[in-house]
């Protein structure tokens, strides 16, 4: 299982970016899909979950209004378009699958990328 975050970066107050999460290792469509962050010294958040059919998507407050989740099934992707960003955006964020099914003994939810930096500043 790979989960491979991308797309993150520097922007200014109001700009906005297209993260993307490419997903590999297990049948992609099957599953839900979930954006946390993390910013410095601080606990992981949640921001969104998408469900695996993409008929549901539920938002965190902070993300609503201006973050729009959606997948690509046939691209094992799920992306993340954010805009009206704001310096406390800034955070690395991360996708994850929130199953408890496991792939080579370990729960897909214990599966994490690298995670992209996104740094929103003027």
């Amino acid at each position: 299982v790979q989960l491979v975050e991308s797309g993150g970066g520097l922007v200014q107050p109001g700009g906005s970016l297209r993260l993307s999460c490419e997903a590999s290792g297990f049948t992609f469509s099957a599953y839900s899909m979930r954006w946390y962050r993390q910013a410095l010294g601080k606990a992981r958040e949640w921001v969104v979950d998408i469900f695996n059919d993409g008929s549901s998507i539920y938002y965190d407050d902070s993300a609503k209004g201006r973050f729009t989740a959606s997948r690509d099934d046939s691209k094992n992707t799920v992306y993340l378009q954010m805009n009206n960003l704001k310096p406390e955006d800034t955070a690395v964020y991360y996708c994850n699958v929130p199953s408890t099914r496991l792939f080579s003994g370990k729960p897909l939810v214990d599966y994490w990328g690298q995670g992209t930096q996104v740094t929103v500043s003027s």
